[in-house]
């Protein structure tokens, strides 16, 4: 077998004569270099080619996302500039295919005039800003939530477990429907302009609100288990409290289903901050959101299909890439995949 080969169960073979530092030496000679649960993961990961599809097209979303403003002064155009010379009579644009071409890549807006490449660019900036902010949060207040249940039980891990079925029996969309509103009207007065920057934020909270339940199960039911091993008993056993324990012993043990759930958890979140917008008690003009851009676009799907088309595909690729890199990084992180 030649130098850096790798064998069976991810262990790699060097050469008789030149053991690594981590080695054993096996009866035929051949030193077997191990490798942690860390390295493995990341060997099949770099194996499979639906994660490399799928993360390259994230890291162009989100390259995408980041450098709007750059976009925005290349291409020349704001999401705000209206081009109403590009509209006929009736609002719908002039030309072919809702009025693509060199100067509009992807036409504009019917009845706005805006140029809709441009709304899309920052409306995935918008999208990725909530979904991302949410499910950071989210995944901190579940695994805190989670691993103090699953650690101290009693009536503490009874209080929030009945608190997580408890949030779990609310309608989500029906509380949105009340809960925003309301949130409004007690923010900004009747004439009084939201500020751009109110309603993003009202939906992150929504979310962490009622999002933290599915990773504190979670985590819950791995601390449940991981509470009786070894390493714990003897962290006990030497003297560590409780905090030391929880955060430094059964924590980092945790990281792989953490991992996973937040990949999962932020397309999740993408679709619903998007059916929110579609709905109309999301983002709101005139800040650029995909979700509102398709609401709009339904008026229009007979006179500008391309106008319908443009937004649903962006958003369908976003969540997609999203799901297929979450499966193949929950595949590559379980020790039994068989790969």
């Amino acid at each position: 077998m030649t130098d850096g080969s790798v064998g069976p169960a991810g262990l790699a073979v060097a050469p008789p004569g030149e053991p690594g530092p981590e080695s054993a030496v096996t009866g035929s000679g051949a030193a077997v270099v191990g490798r942690s649960p860390g390295q493995l993961a990341w060997l099949r990961l770099r194996r499979d080619r639906t994660a490399w599809v799928s993360g390259g097209a994230l890291v162009f979303f989100a390259l995408v996302a980041i450098t709007a403003p750059l976009i925005e002064r290349l291409y020349g155009k704001g999401p705000l500039d209206r081009f109403t010379d590009k509209l006929d009579r009736n609002g719908n644009p002039l030309g072919y295919l809702g009025g693509m071409s060199g100067e509009h890549w992807l036409g504009v807006q019917p009845r706005w005039g805006r140029d809709i490449f441009i709304q899309i660019v920052y409306g995935l900036r918008t999208s990725l800003m909530v979904a991302l902010t949410a499910a950071l949060l989210t995944i901190v207040l579940g695994v805190v939530i989670g691993i103090v249940a699953g650690y101290l039980g009693g009536k503490v891990d009874a209080f929030l477990s009945w608190l997580t079925d408890l949030t779990l029996a609310f309608p989500f969309y029906i509380f949105c429907f009340a809960f925003v509103p309301i949130a409004v009207a007690q923010a900004y007065g009747p004439t009084e302009q939201e500020a751009p920057w109110f309603r993003p934020m009202l939906l992150i909270v929504v979310f962490v609100l009622f999002n933290w339940t599915y990773s504190a199960r979670l985590v819950r039911g791995q601390v449940l288990t991981l509470r009786e091993r070894e390493f714990v008993e003897a962290a006990r056993a030497s003297g560590a409290g409780t905090r030391h324990v929880l955060f430094r012993q059964l924590l980092p043990n945790l990281w792989a289903p953490i991992l996973v759930t937040f990949s999962l958890n932020v397309p999740a979140l993408i679709t619903a901050e998007a059916a929110l917008s579609f709905l109309g008690i999301g983002i709101l003009e005139p800040t650029p959101d995909l979700g509102r851009l398709i609401s709009d676009s339904v008026t229009y799907i007979r006179d500008d299909p391309a106008f319908t088309l443009t937004g649903g595909i962006t958003l369908f690729a976003l969540v997609l890439a999203f799901n297929l890199f979450g499966d193949s990084l929950r595949d590559a992180l379980d020790p039994k995949a068989d790969r």
